[in-house]
């Protein structure tokens, strides 16, 4: 008799491991907001020396520090989650809650496209006023009301300049150059209108196109000019600054809103302590970038960019959704 009863308690406690078992996967979600601890994946394209990760640790370590580790972060770069369609998708179906993004999200909202427009910025503190103002606001809102994912900072971007084989000062020296430009309309027809033969390529391609003299000449910021070597095969870097923009950190809306608001604030407020340790790192790599393109041999040429400017806006201007070129008359005209 005391057998079978030894029997019955055992089977009891069985039974009940087993049901903890099985509902322990929900008890997460049971427990108190001011207890739970919450996890966001942040996935981007950058590698782990890019400023951009060294930027994205930083938020991570903030917001577990100040919510008591109730808010993690868990940072995944080299596109560990995707390429960045991919993760903003992914961010739409909760698959993925963050990334780094910019004019890719003008596939849903044509206004993201302004974070990369020809001569629309002028220099740091006019990309400061602008998207950090309420331009950049109005951008920040289409993209959360079209695109479903929530901006929380941005970041400078390398401005892009011009490379070649011999020095470019005004728009008349880009008579009959060969350009290799990225695929993307806005570009080659500004420097169509600038009198360069812009060349749409594959980035990969580039430097074996430049070596051979199928091209003549490309432009990106300082950080690909530097890393993809193109100082090997090109003598001056022509500081164009054509194109200055800004990219956004940003997080899924549903993901966003699911946060208790204490971790919604303690997100928001270390995201704005992250744009600020960002733009530190950006300006003191910038510096170091230029330097070591010209101990590479690279000579630094000044152009006239006003006129540069002047040619390149009846491009720009035509290129442009109606949308598109209200807001970029408000970029231009921001002080």
């Amino acid at each position: 008799m005391q057998s079978g009863t030894q029997t019955h308690r055992v089977t009891l406690v069985g039974l009940l491991a087993a049901i903890l078992v099985l509902g322990f996967g929900g008890c997460k979600q049971d427990q108190d907001p001011k207890t739970r601890t919450y996890v966001l994946k942040f996935g981007h394209l950058a590698n782990e020396d890019h400023i951009w990760h060294k930027s994205a640790l930083k938020l991570a370590e903030l917001v577990k520090a100040r919510s008591g580790g109730r808010l993690e972060i868990k940072v995944y770069p080299n596109e560990q989650l995707g390429k960045e369609l991919d993760m903003i998708n992914g961010m739409r179906a909760s698959t993925v809650d963050m990334t780094i993004t910019g004019e890719s999200l003008q596939n849903w909202t044509p206004l993201a496209g302004l974070c990369a427009v020809p001569y629309a910025i002028r220099d740091s503190n006019h990309l400061a006023h602008v998207a950090g103002g309420p331009i950049g606001q109005a951008m920040e809102q289409a993209i959360i009301d079209k695109v479903g994912i929530r901006p929380i900072a941005w970041f400078e971007r390398g401005a892009r300049n011009l490379t070649s084989n011999r020095p470019i000062r005004e728009p008349n020296d880009l008579n009959g150059l060969i350009l290799r430009v990225p695929n993307v309309p806005l570009f080659v027809r500004t420097w169509a209108s600038l009198g360069a033969k812009p060349t749409p390529m594959a980035f990969s391609e580039v430097f074996t196109a430049l070596q051979q003299g199928t091209v003549q000449a490309q432009e990106n910021p300082f950080a690909l000019i530097l890393s993809a070597g193109f100082y090997e095969v090109q003598k001056y870097c022509n500081l164009t600054e054509h194109v200055i923009g800004w990219i956004y950190v940003t997080v899924g809306e549903t993901q966003f809103q699911s946060l208790p608001d204490d971790l919604q604030t303690i997100l928001l407020e270390a995201a704005s302590d992250m744009q600020d340790y960002h733009i530190e790192l950006f300006q003191q790599s910038q510096r170091e970038l230029a330097d070591t393109l010209q101990k590479k041999g690279m000579v630094f040429v000044d152009v006239d960019k006003d006129a540069f400017k002047q040619r390149a806006r009846d491009a720009v201007v035509t290129t442009l959704t109606p949308e598109q070129r209200t807001l970029y008359e408000r970029i231009v005209d921001t002080p």
